[in-house]
């Protein structure tokens, strides 16, 4: 703006173009470093700046985005990104996606890795208005997933994954269910059925009955061949700790 206004002003003032000239470099130069002010001033604030990246990306790639900026959440929640989360990350995408899922999709995921800080209230919400709680719920198995890909679910880890899903929206009975098949106790098969150990035999198979319809993996079969795989290994979890019950107490 101000190259023109030097430039062209100076120029009609003295009727010389070489002064015009020497206008236009001034202006210029005060261009450009009100340009980087204005940029040193967004790169104060990365939370801004990290949302603005995601919501570039994902108007172009969608759900892969939303799934590498939560992936790199979880990878650095202990500190340090673990070799086996990075290649189940490539994994699941390359399952997921086939010959769509490029270098792209991973310079993504690098950056999220690399940032800071990451925009996690501003992306969840993203997600929820975009996504059905069915899916959000699978998308928090998912995280388990990632989180369990060297062995174990480290607590910091696990506190992360709770923030998610609560950010995401996802109803703490549900959540429960998913942790304890990651996160086994003396009563994680109840906890997976949405029930307590004290239930009674009825309570049990209705609950049962009710997750299995609930976690069907036709809700999610929409989403994808690898994304159903994970609700299928859900369901299917769902139906070992019935069948787990039902042995300790002898139903039939």
């Amino acid at each position: 703006m101000y190259k023109w206004f030097l430039g062209i002003g100076l120029f009609i003032l003295t009727r010389k173009v070489g002064y015009g000239i020497i206008g236009f470099l001034l202006g210029s130069l005060i261009d450009f470093f009100s340009q980087n002010k204005s940029g040193g001033s967004e790169r104060q604030n990365p939370e801004t700046s990290g949302f603005d990246y995601y919501r570039e990306r994902v108007t172009r790639f969608d759900f892969p985005t939303m799934l590498m900026a939560l992936s790199a959440v979880v990878m650095k929640a202990d500190g340090s990104v673990k070799r086996a989360e990075l290649d189940y990350v490539k994994g699941f995408f390359t399952a997921q996606f086939g010959n769509q899922f490029t270098r792209e999709h991973l310079q993504v995921l690098k950056h999220f890795l690399d940032n800071g800080q990451i925009p996690i209230s501003d992306i969840c919400n993203d997600i929820r208005n975009r996504i059905s709680v069915d899916g959000r719920i699978q998308m928090v198995h998912y995280l388990f997933q990632v989180a369990k890909a060297d062995g174990h679910v480290d607590d910091s880890e696990m506190k992360i994954i709770e923030q998610l899903a609560n950010k995401l929206g996802i109803p703490a009975m549900e959540f429960d269910s998913v942790k304890n098949m990651f996160y086994r106790s003396a009563d994680s098969d109840y906890k997976i059925l949405g029930i307590e150990a004290t239930a009674s035999d009825e309570d049990v198979k209705r609950a049962y009955r009710k997750m299995a319809i609930t976690f069907h993996p036709d809700k999610v079969a929409q989403m994808g061949e690898a994304y159903q795989k994970g609700a299928k290994e859900k369901f299917q979890q769902i139906q070992d700790a019935y069948e787990n019950i039902k042995k300790k107490r002898g139903i039939k």
